[in-house]
């Protein structure tokens, strides 16, 4: 009797799979649907924002004076070694 019922599941099995497959994409798909969050942000357009950057540059005039290139702080005083501290 095994020998038959295996030689059928054998011979069916894309028949019998593909049933299976799809009531299981269908339930993890709406349990994904269940359980993230499809809210996305609004973001500018990529153009905008470009467009915003230049006029921004524009405005700066003397390119030596950029303010997001300066660093402010003491570059020595990043790395200290303990024995050096005060």
């Amino acid at each position: 009797m095994w020998p038959i019922l295996f030689r059928f599941l054998r011979a069916n099995a894309p028949i019998l799979t593909l049933p299976f497959a799809a009531v299981v994409g269908v339930i993890g798909y709406n349990l994904e649907s269940l359980l993230s969050d499809k809210y996305t942000p609004f973001n500018k357009p990529i153009q905008d924002q470009r467009v915003e950057r230049q006029t921004e540059e524009e405005l700066q005039g003397d390119p030596t004076k950029v303010e997001k290139l300066k660093y402010k702080e003491n570059v020595f005083g990043k790395n200290v070694s303990p024995s050096l501290k005060d």
